[in-house]
């Protein structure tokens, strides 16, 4: 990938990730997949671990796992949005 690519990368997934709505969660692949590049969850992570200011805890593993680390923060930033969490994961009813 060019340093182009990676702007645009980069830019879109930003943007993508700042138009979560509170409450609103998405995993990393669904995020990718929105900006335009399917299958890049691992470089929507890698983006988001290196880029402040955007509301990182509402983007999950597809598993719902929470951040490895950062677990109780994520949990609590969760459920002040009225996003169930147990046993260390968002529970994923009604997601596909």
């Amino acid at each position: 990938m060019t340093d182009r690519d990676t702007d645009a990368f980069a830019e879109v997934v930003i943007e993508t990730i700042a138009a979560l709505s509170s409450g609103e969660i998405a995993t990393y692949g669904e995020i990718a997949e929105e900006a335009g590049y399917p299958g890049a969850a691992r470089a929507v992570g890698t983006l988001l671990s290196r880029t402040s200011g955007l509301p990182w805890w509402r983007v999950i593993a597809a598993n719902g796992r929470l951040v490895p680390g950062m677990e109780a923060e994520h949990a609590q930033r969760l459920r002040a949005e009225g996003i169930e969490v147990k046993n260390g994961a968002v529970v994923m009813q009604g997601r596909t």
